[in-house]
């Protein structure tokens, strides 16, 4: 059967598109309540759900741990064969369902409202046993699937998605979430790496090429070689005074015909670029972009220590 591809594929998204738009006129005030439930609350959100809802469940469950809200993900399934011990007694349970009257979710939802627990229902009939059952409604109702059977769970997992994603969004700002503490959450990300990743974390202190201002040409050619950094330092009594770069090289030679007797300090530049080592990495990064260099010098006060590469932070991932 041949079809229209990219047709179908633009359907879909409008499809999905509609039913996130309209899911605003289901809202009430009780969003307002559950979010309150939560902050105040001494316990965690438990998120449970069958089928494709429960895969849904699992990244609320991440998203709201990632943003610092403390959430586990509870198959309804297991739930019922042994797993309800998950939940303790001031613990929020949000259940997930699109018809809201699967088996599981009618023996799960009499165990939770036994147990004392409050029960959010994120669900797409809001006349099932799981919405008249529940503390707290949030109507994730679609008219139809993309699928063009209507069978497939597709407009109903994304509301899902997207109400649970409203939900954790809601939560972090209410808490003054900033990306200081996202990055504690996940310090070996980009972001982690960004704000606690120090130059002195990157530095390889035996890649630290230098010559003295007198020290002549072949030495320079052979420091910047053997250091692979694409630069020396000229250092006088442990100080800086000076650096070559690659680029210092190919402009003497443009400009001299004999150039052995050249000496170091006769085509340094003054005055280098340099970051302490215990700077953010990240900060290395934005005085290259600035000064459009590929090279930093790296100092220990006044101390020259080594020196750092775009390259480095790359391979950081700093950037």
């Amino acid at each position: 059967m041949k079809i229209n591809v990219k047709q179908v594929v633009v359907q879909t998204i409008l499809t999905e598109a509609q039913a996130i738009s309209r899911l605003v006129d289901g809202l009430d005030d009780s969003i307002n309540e559950i979010i309150s439930k939560i902050l105040t609350s001494k316990g965690r959100v438990i998120a449970t759900g069958i089928g494709k809802s429960a895969i849904i469940a699992q990244k609320f469950v991440a998203t709201l741990n990632s943003t610092g809200t403390p959430a586990v993900f509870m198959h309804a399934a297991d739930a019922i064969h042994g797993d309800l011990g998950v939940i303790l007694p001031d613990d929020i349970v949000f259940c997930l369902s699109k018809s809201g009257n699967t088996p599981e979710i009618k023996v799960l939802v009499p165990l939770i409202k036994h147990n004392g627990n409050i029960l959010v229902a994120i669900v797409s009939d809001t006349h099932s046993y799981l919405a008249n059952h529940a503390d707290y409604v949030i109507a994730a109702t679609v008219e139809k699937e993309a699928c063009p059977n209507n069978l497939a769970p597709t407009s109903s997992t994304t509301a899902q998605l997207v109400i649970c994603d409203a939900v954790a969004v809601a939560l972090l700002q209410s808490k003054g979430f900033t990306a200081d503490d996202f990055a504690k959450y996940h310090p070996g990300g980009t972001l982690g790496r960004k704000l606690y990743m120090r130059v002195s974390d990157i530095l390889q202190k035996e890649k630290a090429p230098q010559v003295n201002s007198t020290d002549d040409i072949k030495k320079v050619i052979l420091e910047i070689s053997s250091k692979r950094l694409g630069a020396t330092a000229v250092v006088e009594d442990d100080k800086i005074i000076g650096i070559i770069t690659d680029g210092d090289l190919r402009r003497m030679i443009e400009r001299n015909t004999d150039f052995s007797n050249i000496k170091a300090h006769q085509i340094m530049s003054l005055h280098p670029k340099n970051i302490q080592m215990d700077e953010l990495a990240v900060n290395a990064f934005y005085l290259m972009e600035k000064h459009k260099i590929t090279q930093l010098i790296v100092l220990d006060g006044h101390r020259y220590v080594g020196m750092i590469h775009l390259h480095d932070l790359f391979q950081a991932g700093i950037v």
